[in-house]
């Protein structure tokens, strides 16, 4: 069973989110396979894919966070 991306999931473009199908850090299947250090990496790293459509982001580190934005379903802050 896969389990739910660290990503806190807002993306605005769409309208209402869909669920995680990719991994934000490597963008791999999440059922396709364990994304453990994934996850582990996230904690201290911002994602680099979408989600949702699996396509690189734009991303931007902040002092007080980081911001990305796909091109497809919008921006996610962290």
């Amino acid at each position: 069973m896969a389990e739910a991306s660290a990503v806190p999931v807002a993306l605005t473009a769409a309208g209402p989110a869909a669920p995680p199908a990719f991994c934000d850090r490597c963008g791999g299947d999440l059922v396709a396979g364990a994304h453990a250090a994934c996850r582990a990496a996230r904690a201290l790293e911002p994602p680099r894919f979408c989600p949702v459509c699996r396509r690189r982001m734009k991303v931007q580190v902040l002092p007080s966070g980081w911001r990305a934005q796909c091109v497809e379903h919008g921006e996610l802050h962290g």
